[in-house]
């Protein structure tokens, strides 16, 4: 689908959008015409995407979610505001809770015609992650502050340089055998890129995905066992998968996950466990216009790298 410059001269606003999505997003916005605001707590990790927009395209702002007057300033003279932000640790209502109400209601002060809430599917008050509790807050503040809101809830995104699939791989690489944590929990994987043209579609039309709430997700659900035999596989490889019980599963996690850099926390332990696909009660990507691409298309690819020896199969 073209969409040629339907964004040239407005001003948008990407909260949180130095991270893996927002940079997809920003490509798509400026290659449609947009002028970019990259607002996050530190601009300085947003300069990579700078270069691709065109001279004065890119603005930097530095923002916190808990400093109103912080919002209105950069917010000021925004035609339509994205927020990105999400966090699984920390004050998680001040980040994606009432923070994200704040924000909202600083962009309906501002003029903006249109905002967009990116949160996450699970989301619900009586979740029993605070992560799924406090995203649920956050889809209630905003469309509270700013009706004609979108909410958008993508299921788990992968990428070339995501943290997800990569994950896996670089562990599969590493061992001959691994453990895997709920191993029949579905996930409905969906390409980054495909998110992000979802996202641009409900910002470009406030008018039709105003006030509604999608869920999106990749166009197959897989288990997560299943999703580390591709990647194996992928790879030329046949390592030994364990899978391990919920017990083992929860008990590790409970154990291990307070310490730095631990592979799994508590609350992510649950969040797996509870799997990630689309309900199929709301509105999906093809509301949005958008025809998700498999994973499959690219993890041939992407894989080269995991092999041995070098970029050929053993």
């Amino acid at each position: 689908m073209t969409h040629g410059n339907d964004f040239d001269g407005r001003t948008v606003a990407l909260v949180g959008g130095s991270g893996f999505l927002g940079t997809r997003l920003a490509q798509v916005l400026l290659a449609r015409g947009a002028r970019l605001r990259i607002a996050c707590r530190r601009p300085e990790r947003a300069q990579h995407i700078k270069p691709l927009g065109n001279l004065g395209q890119v603005q930097f702002a530095r923002i916190d979610l808990t400093d109103p007057g912080s919002l209105d300033r950069v917010l000021a003279g925004a035609d339509a505001v994205v927020n990105l932000v999400g966090a699984f640790t920390g004050d998680l209502d001040a980040v994606q809770g009432a923070g994200a109400g704040r924000l909202a209601a600083s962009a309906r002060a501002a003029g903006a015609q249109a905002f967009v809430h990116v949160s996450a599917i699970g989301a619900d008050p009586d979740g029993i992650t605070a992560y799924a509790r406090s995203k649920a807050a956050g889809e209630a503040a905003v469309l509270a502050a700013f009706p004609r809101a979108s909410v958008v809830r993508p299921s788990v995104l992968f990428g070339g340089d995501d943290h997800f699939i990569n994950l896996f791989a670089g562990l599969i690489t590493a061992f001959p055998a691994l453990p895997v944590f709920a191993p029949t929990a579905r996930l409905q994987p969906l390409f980054v890129d495909d998110a992000a043209q979802a996202l641009a579609a409900a910002l470009a039309n406030p008018a039709r995905h105003g006030a509604t709430t999608f869920e999106i997700g990749g166009p197959e659900a897989i288990t997560v066992l299943e999703l580390n035999r591709r990647i194996a596989a992928a790879q030329g490889r046949k390592p030994l998968f364990v899978q391990l019980p919920d017990a083992v599963s929860s008990a590790f996690a409970a154990l291990t996950g307070w310490l730095p850099g631990a592979p799994l926390t508590r609350q992510q332990w649950l969040l797996l466990k509870a799997g990630n696909t689309v309900s199929g009660s709301l509105p999906g990507l093809a509301e949005l216009g958008v025809a998700p691409r498999p994973l499959g298309l690219f993890l041939e690819g992407w894989m080269q790298r995991f092999r041995r020896p070098g970029r050929l199969r053993s």
